[in-house]
This record gives C-alpha cells, structure tokens and sequence, in this order.
C-alpha cells in the first residue's frame, strides 16, 4: 500500500510552466523531476516551486530540469533512482506533428517525442503513464491509427494496461474553455488497472465572465484611478465586456502563439471572431498588467478589452498567483501551451485511488519489470548538453548548473 512514508511520486517531461504539474500536485503526487527545455517556462516553475506553499517536499527532494528530454536520463538525473518505484511519468508531449492546424506528419516529425516517451517507460519503469496531446492524434480516426497502435503495442510488451486512449474537452471540468485534448493513461498489470474510471467532470461549465468578473473589475478600477477624466468612457466599456461576456459563454481554445510568426494573439481568425462574441479584442494580450496601462488599445478597442496574460492564465485554470517568466510574449506562450490544472488533477485523482490500493498479492516482485535498456521500436535522435535547476529552501534564486 501507499503510505505516507512512501508518497506518490512523478516524472513529468515537456512539463511548460506546470500546467499539468499544478493539476497532478493538487491529485496528491510529489514531482521528483520536471523536465522542460524552454528556459523562460523552466524558470517560471522554478520559481513557483520553490516559493509557493504546499511545495516544501519538491524543495527537498526535487528538481526542475531546464533541458532536452531526450538529454534526461533518470538513473543519472534522480538521486537515489529506484527501476519501478516512480508511480506515475506523465507529460504533455509536443502537438506539431499531429496537430490539426500544422502538417499532420506524425512520426515523420523530427519533433515528435513519443519514442523519447516510451523509452523512458523503459528506463524508469513507473507503475502508471500518463500522455497528452493535441486531438488530431486521435481525429480523423484512420490518420494515425497504425501509430497508436504502435504505440499501445509497446506499452503492452513493457506490461502496461491500456486504460483508455480517448478525448478530453476541458470545459466538462470546470475550465471556462473549449479545449479538447486526447489522454492516454496506462497503469502496470502489477496494479488493479481494471479499477481505474475515466474522470468525466461534474456536468458543470464555468463561463468567461465568472471567470474573469473579479480580475476585469480590477483592471478597469485601476485605469479610472489613473485616468479619471475617462471614467465615462470606461464604465461604458466595462457594461459592454460584461453583457457580452454573460451571453457568450466558454472561450474557444487559447493557441501558444507563434514563434514562426512571433507576436502573442488570441489564435486564428475564427476564434478571433469567437472571441468577440465574449466582448474580448483577440487581436492581441494586453500590456497593462505590470507597468502603465495603454488604455486606448488595452480598454477601449471598440472590440472590447485585450486580455492580459493573468486573464489567460485564468482562462486556462492556472491559480491566479502562479508566476510566468519572460516577456509578454514569453509568458502568453507558457499560458496558451499548457495543460489546464483541472484536467490534469481530475485524471491525477483517479490514477492516485488505483496506485493507493497497492500491488496486486499475486504480482511478481519488483524487480520483474520492464528491464532499463535498450530502445524502443521508434526511432529518437539525442544532441547537445543539458542543464538542471535545483532548488531548496535556503536559494534565493533560480540557479542552472551543468551536467557531467
């Protein structure tokens, strides 16, 4: 059985600015590595980490990883690695390759990580796996069929149970946004993976203006405080954000913004027009959330308010003190990638309530999983050093030191 003695661990990779790590952590699992390459996303999680509450054992035992995962490896990269102690690997890894707005080409995208994913299965051998991805993994139903197939083959052979491989809309969750995600979850054959039961939300939605009520209210108090003589003006457009807000619903899905193209906007022209609906200005983030507020273009667009990076990190389900490193556009890209938290709690919860029941009496020992070596049946390419960030109680700041 689980005890508080030995309490669930993860390893997230493709972890961002911890979307999915909120989520997992509110489920009850304690982060011993959380791997990222972006160095802005990586200092955010650092940083909250390592100053939050509630985060004092990731203090003591864990470590934020700014590096490729395909540099990660566990037996060097976690004191006191264990094969087969880990309760859950879990990562969002990246969309390109399938996502239904790029080429679609799947394992034939230098970016897609999948077989980085199941050769760390091999290598830590942890008792339940959690993936997540765009929905164009999973639609239309043929494109990718033989992969996932694949895919499920290899867990298989590695003895995992494929507990489902199915779509996720985070609006069921209480996440005022439409956001459909595919989720893989598989759970070890030494665990009563037959017990696990697809969380499928509360029959609740959560709306754009409950979600945001409080924090506009702010935005547009501030900006009458500097700005009296506009006052009217301001109050006018308030009433418009929040008469449309209250009919318009659930936003459409928040995009990453580009690096091709640069810049942070709230995605393409039909959510654009989505987002107007909601009396939201998509054509851009605003820029009043720490310095001066630019009224004219962040309040007043006759299109309604931009959105700040604090609102979109509501959107997303984000507490609304998580921190975000960069600039504007750095933080928007940590905000719009993410995993939202109460997805990833939900899915956390019930993986927890399997894994707390302990090891089925008629398991094989420990030591009977899945060897840690050689590769999976896909392909992966590993280049370039890496770094890791460490943090405990007694840093005042984020520190990266390089590996041997």
């Amino acid at each position: 059985m689980t005890t508080s003695e030995e309490p669930l661990t993860s390893v997230e990779i493709c972890a961002g600015a911890g979307g999915q790590a909120v989520g997992l952590h509110k489920a009850g699992f304690k982060h011993v590595a959380l791997v990222e390459i972006d160095k802005h996303a990586a200092a955010a999680l650092a940083k909250n980490v390592r100053e939050r509450d509630g985060w004092e054992w990731e203090r003591e035992h864990g470590t934020v990883h700014p590096m490729d995962v395909n540099e990660f490896k566990p037996a060097e990269h976690i004191p006191g690695f264990e094969h087969g102690r880990i309760s859950l690997l879990a990562g969002g890894v990246p969309c390109p390759p399938f996502s239904l707005a790029g080429r679609q080409l799947g394992r034939d995208d230098e970016r897609d990580l999948f077989p980085r994913m199941l050769e760390l299965v091999r290598e830590i051998g942890p008792k339940a796996v959690m993936i997540e991805n765009v929905r164009g993994l999973l639609q239309p139903e043929h494109k990718f069929a033989g992969y996932r197939k694949q895919i499920i083959s290899e867990l298989e052979e590695m003895g995992y149970q494929i507990c489902k491989w199915d779509l996720v809309e985070a609006a069921d969750y209480e996440v005022p946004q439409l956001r459909p995600r595919a989720i893989l979850v598989a759970i070890h054959s030494d665990y009563y993976a037959e017990k696990f039961e697809w969380p499928v939300g509360n029959g609740k939605q959560k709306n754009v203006f409950q979600a945001l009520k409080k924090s506009m209210q702010e935005r547009y108090d501030r900006a009458k405080k500097l700005y009296p003589e506009l006052t009217e003006n301001l109050e006018e457009q308030h009433r418009f954000w929040e008469k449309h807000a209250k009919a318009g619903g659930v936003a459409p899905t928040l995009v990453g913004g580009s690096k091709k193209h640069g810049g942070a906007d709230l995605g393409p022209t039909r959510a654009k027009a989505a987002w107007s609906k909601l009396g939201v200005d998509a054509m851009g983030v605003a820029n009043d959330e720490d310095g001066e507020i630019n009224v004219a273009r962040d309040l007043l667009s006759k299109s309604g308010p931009k959105l700040t990076v604090r609102q979109a990190a509501i959107i997303q389900g984000f507490p609304e003190d998580w921190h975000f490193e960069g600039g504007k556009t750095a933080k928007y890209r940590q905000v719009g990638n993410a995993f939202p938290p109460p997805v990833a709690e939900a899915f956390g919860k019930n993986i927890a309530a399997v894994l707390s029941l302990g090891r089925r009496p008629d398991s094989e020992k420990q030591a009977a999983l899945p060897a840690a070596a050689g590769n999976s049946g896909l392909s992966v390419a590993h280049d370039g050093p890496g770094i890791s960030a460490t943090f405990s109680d007694d840093r005042a700041d984020f520190q990266s030191t390089p590996l041997r």
